[in-house]
């Protein structure tokens, strides 16, 4: 491999790409001599390279000396660029595309900086530590406080204790966001607390001491139950509290994943009360 700090051509593909991409995101261009697109974005991505200051490097494969690898990664037209993230193609685009496009799809493709932190962080929460996840995604927000995926699951570990800082962390994090429809469910969750501290701003209905039951049951983390009553409510009364009952259940899903054991349990159920 060249003495070239962000781009080089590559000699051994194994190491020069899957093994490099271990330790730093490379991203491939494949490209040949004959090809006029290849001419323009080639240039556009040394230059990137260049400014991203190691953030990730550039791997160039000439597909006329090195077929087999384009027919490994399915290479059928060129310029074509892929992204390697631990060995693996994590992102991908084909053609010549204007720098700004190039940059943008940069900046939706590269995984960020603290990537392996917050995987640490992910295991730990698996493992039931949360304490410990919650100091090392905090470091991660200390260096990089716009890191989104930080920032979110750090929200999902203080949504039950502390509602008003999990309700700051998701601030400003919309619909536009890989992450949305876990904010959508800590937004749920916290303002159906805040019902539960002021009953007085729902309406008046035979449903409404249930409903506040199932509120009390679901910042306890008792899923189980909370999710019983919602579904109870649903076909008792759908439409109280703008449609609460549903809104709960589903923020209620998606805290515990799609696969959690309590939720598969009661998503038959939930189905059912929906097409009453």
């Amino acid at each position: 491999m060249n003495k070239i700090t962000t781009t080089y051509e590559i000699q051994d593909f194994n190491r020069d790409v899957l093994e490099r991409s271990h330790t730093v995101p490379v991203i491939v261009d494949f490209w040949a001599e004959w090809c006029g697109p290849c001419k323009v974005l080639g240039p556009i991505l040394e230059r990137l390279a260049e400014k991203s200051k190691g953030r990730w490097t550039l791997a160039k494969v000439d597909t006329d000396a090195h077929q087999d690898l384009a027919a490994r990664y399915g290479i059928r037209g060129i310029p074509s660029v892929k992204l390697f993230v631990d060995g693996n193609v994590a992102n991908e685009f084909t053609g010549a595309l204007p720098e700004p496009m190039v940059v943008q799809w940069l900046e939706r493709a590269l995984p960020g900086t603290f990537r392996k932190n917050i995987e640490h962080a992910e295991q730990l929460i698996q493992n039931g530590n949360l304490t410990e996840a919650n100091v090392v995604l905090a470091g991660v927000l200390a260096n990089e406080p716009e890191n989104f995926h930080a920032r979110v699951l750090l929200a999902k570990n203080l949504v039950f204790s502390y509602p008003g800082k999990a309700q700051e962390l998701i601030e400003g994090i919309e619909e536009d966001s890989e992450h949305f429809q876990t904010v959508d469910a800590i937004r749920t969750i916290v303002e159906l607390r805040g019902k539960k501290e002021h009953p007085e701003t729902l309406p008046e209905d035979p449903v409404r001491e249930k409903y506040l039951e199932a509120i009390g049951d679901l910042a306890h983390q008792e899923y189980d139950i909370a999710l019983r009553k919602f579904i109870d409510l649903i076909r008792a009364n759908r439409l109280y509290d703008d449609d609460g009952s549903r809104k709960a259940v589903i923020a209620i899903f998606r805290i515990l994943g799609d696969e959690s054991e309590i939720a598969l349990k009661h998503r038959r159920d939930f189905g059912s009360a929906l097409n009453v």
